[in-house]
């Protein structure tokens, strides 16, 4: 896929301002600092299309961007983040509950988890609900580019086991050298 044109639709911060899209949605969900933001730039090949940043959890709006006219990629907040209030955490868990309970046009969740670590239990939640809701999902390894070749399968089997899905399930990524775009644009080709 040839990325002719991304840009940045809108931000929503409540439930209220959810809807209105018109075209196939791509949603991507994990923890802070699991780089989404990093991601989506990569695969967009834009470099601050969405906002990348050291300190984890500063995506706490819902951001839309439109991709050649043709479907959205949605960057949803970043759960687990330990120096949120849990006012602020609860907000951020029912909007994004709300967006993917809600949305016509969702396809495919695109569920992060960092490559070098084991998936966490909210990793496991958040796997968990999309079962029950009955919600599309891949996993995506993100920064293979942190660990050796050697760890690699490793890890994606640790992954696989902990989150109880088959190795076929996960894409591994780095948002440095491209790793696992053409994959991702693969899946979402085939549900547009």
């Amino acid at each position: 896929m040839i990325i002719k044109s991304a840009e940045f639709i809108k931000s929503i911060a409540n439930s209220e301002n959810l809807g209105g899209l018109d075209l196939p949605e791509f949603a991507f969900v994990g923890r802070s600092n699991v780089g989404k933001s990093s991601l989506i730039n990569s695969i967009t090949n834009r470099k601050k299309l969405a906002k990348a940043s050291s300190t984890p959890g500063r995506t706490r709006l819902i951001n839309i961007f439109k991709i050649n006219s043709q479907f959205y990629l949605v960057d949803l907040p970043g759960y687990g983040f330990a120096q949120a209030s849990k006012q602020e955490q609860a907000s951020w868990q029912k909007l994004i509950g709300t967006y993917l309970e809600n949305s016509k046009n969702l396809k495919r969740v695109f569920v992060l988890v960092d490559i070098r670590h084991e998936p966490a239990e909210k990793d496991k939640l958040m796997l968990s609900y999309l079962y029950t809701y009955n919600i599309p999902f891949n996993i995506i390894a993100t920064k293979a580019d942190k660990i050796s070749r050697g760890q690699i399968n490793k890890q994606v089997s640790l992954i696989a086991n902990t989150l109880g899905v088959g190795l076929g399930d996960i894409i591994v990524t780095s948002a440095q050298d491209k790793k696992g775009n053409e994959k991702i644009f693969e899946i979402i080709e085939n549900l547009i």
